[in-house]
């Protein structure tokens, strides 16, 4: 994403983002769960839409608690709904609440989200998209391929000149570690 890295720095919004989280790697699970929601929410809208309803997101889903999450019910979908803060999307609220017990069962599974992740690593953008759609709901191309660039599992969040990439490369992200 070349063009994030000339267009982010400096900006009020993206700047923070871009220099502190994209690319970086994560292996907490409430933050990769954050981050793939947020993947899922913007499907289809801007990113600066999303990251500025960051906020709101993380008020109206517990702070992206699985546990809290995965127990939700009708009466949250309606709440959600009505949640002029968020992305009122019933489909997209339905995949989080999904995912949520996915990223659960994973615990048992796999040892957990970023246990899983990892047991998996490397892959191609294919084979974790096939991967994610066995797993995961509204797990689309760009949903997948951002947020494993987004988590450090994948290439791209930087180009090689950006200062953020030089960072980055000093936490040896796991795109960095393919054999």
């Amino acid at each position: 994403m070349s063009w994030y890295c000339e267009t982010a720095p400096g900006h009020p919004v993206h700047g923070p983002y871009h220099d502190r989280e994209y690319g970086f790697p994560v292996d907490d699970e409430t933050v990769l769960f954050e981050r793939l929601s947020l993947e899922i929410f913007q499907a289809g809208l801007s990113w600066l839409l999303i990251l500025n309803k960051r906020e709101g997101l993380n008020r109206a889903f517990s702070g992206f608690s699985v546990d809290r999450v995965a127990d939700y019910d009708e009466d949250d979908v309606a709440r959600l709904l009505g949640d002029a803060g968020i992305i009122r999307n019933r489909a997209k609220i339905r995949a989080i609440m999904a995912n949520a017990n996915t990223i659960r069962a994973l615990r048992t599974d796999a040892g957990g989200f970023a246990s899983w992740l990892a047991a998996h690593h490397p892959r191609s953008e294919e084979s974790w998209l096939k991967l994610f759609r066995t797993r995961f709901k509204f797990a689309g191309r760009e949903v997948v391929r951002e947020f494993l660039m987004s988590t450090g599992y994948l290439p791209g969040a930087h180009t090689p000149d950006c200062p953020v990439h030089a960072h980055i490369a000093t936490l040896q992200p796991p795109w960095m570690q393919i054999p």
